[in-house]
């Protein structure tokens, strides 16, 4: 799928509830621009699904959609297969809903954890920002960013996060400790209300004073979310902090290698489709 094709496969994404960021297509493209596949029946779409390739050990499997009309006819099944064989030698991720696991175990997916997303509304009341130890993602050495996210991160994803951090209308700062990284956070508008992703520090208070500077000057009652890895229980305790509800699960599953994350400093994953 090229750039266009891709952002029609963000509005059937839309159209499936799960509120995509505004400019994911043009971000997600410059993850693996051959990473995105279309089914066609005839010179008509009627599914897609994403196998990004980060590095050459590396792949995540997400966007998997067929749409409503054509399920149940073996399309899903061709678009998967084609998926595994762009992947074939790479250790695997995907976040699968939970009803979906058993599926994925049958092609030699391994339950890791479940995601979690939580929502929650902005406040009428916030702490005062600017923080003198948080500063925007631009002050950063992007060397700096990718060291950090490499710990956070199973592959390289520095084209990805070029773009990320970049989007219109997004926030995205760091944290630093005596002029070292020790974490980072991005914000980005969906088609309702906003996302945070990733969220990664080293501790817990890192991540909420970042937390606080992203939503700053939000309206209050905007939407947001974060999506929050369950076994990490200071992240679920920092969702509950502010007051965010869990509204949706995912299953993180791999195939083959697992990766071995520093699963503590993750407070909120960058987005299900990409891992």
């Amino acid at each position: 799928m090229d750039r266009t094709a891709l952002q029609i496969g963000i509005d059937w994404a839309a159209a499936e509830g799960w509120n995509p960021g505004l400019h994911d297509a043009v971000c997600f493209h410059a993850a693996d621009p051959e990473g995105f596949l279309v089914g066609l029946l005839g010179d008509e779409p009627v599914g897609m699904i994403s196998a990004v390739r980060y590095g050459a050990h590396f792949g995540f499997v997400g966007l998997y959609i067929v749409r409503p009309r054509y399920r149940g006819k073996g399309f899903g099944s061709a678009l998967w297969q084609a998926c595994m064989r762009r992947l074939d030698r790479c250790s695997i991720g995907l976040d699968g809903v939970v009803a979906q696991q058993a599926n994925y175990q049958k092609s030699g997916f391994v339950l890791a954890h479940n995601n979690v997303r939580y929502q929650g509304a902005v406040g009428a009341s916030r702490s005062a920002f600017p923080d003198e130890d948080i500063v925007s993602l631009e002050r950063i050495p992007f060397a700096a960013l990718l060291h950090y996210d490499a710990a956070c991160f199973p592959g390289p994803r520095g084209k990805f996060l070029c773009q990320w951090i970049a989007q219109p209308g997004s926030r995205a700062f760091g944290f630093l400790q005596q002029g070292v990284l020790a974490g980072y956070g991005v914000l980005r508008p969906c088609r309702d209300g906003f996302k945070i992703g990733p969220l990664f520090a080293d501790r817990r208070a890192v991540a909420s004073r970042l937390l606080r500077a992203l939503m700053a000057d939000l309206p209050a009652g905007a939407q947001l979310q974060l999506d929050v890895p369950e076994p990490n229980q200071e992240a679920v305790a920092l969702a509950q902090e502010y007051q965010m509800k869990p509204v949706f699960e995912t299953a993180r599953m791999y195939k083959g290698t697992p990766p071995a994350l520093t699963i503590g400093r993750v407070f909120g994953i960058s987005t299900f489709e990409l891992g």
